[in-house]
């Protein structure tokens, strides 16, 4: 099987096991920017702790549910926002306000929409979480 988002195939195999119930998650193949956004998860309170399990190929990341996700999903094509644009997409991609954010990769690393906008900077949408 041939993978060409690996970001899409970690949120999709998140949200399948979410939906289903399960306690956990095993994720592959791990990257720099899955490891990232499943860092802004955490501090969002989306998700438990995640470890990395280093399999002697891409290594896979083992992640606790926390059972708090309706939806997630990527952003494809991933769109430049500038830092006054967020509106648009959250009426885009979120089903109301203030309920789930979006994950942009800034300057200044991957961050929710909100904290760029607190930092007053832009950068390219990745993925959305409600």
């Amino acid at each position: 099987m041939t993978r060409l988002d690996p970001l899409a195939d970690a949120l999709s195999t998140i949200y399948n096991h979410e939906v289903v119930g399960k306690k956990e998650v095993i994720i592959r193949p791990a990257s720099k920017l899955i490891a990232e956004v499943l860092r802004v998860f955490q501090r969002q309170g989306i998700i438990g702790e995640f470890e990395f399990i280093d399999d002697g190929r891409a290594g896979v990341f083992k992640v606790q549910l926390l059972g708090r996700i309706n939806k997630c999903g990527v952003i494809k094509p991933r769109f430049p926002v500038k830092k006054d644009v967020f509106e648009k997409y959250e009426q885009r991609w979120l089903p109301a306000r203030n309920f789930g954010f979006l994950i942009v990769s800034t300057s200044q690393g991957i961050l929710t929409h909100i904290e760029a906008k607190e930092k007053d900077i832009g950068g390219m949408l990745l993925a959305y979480v409600y």
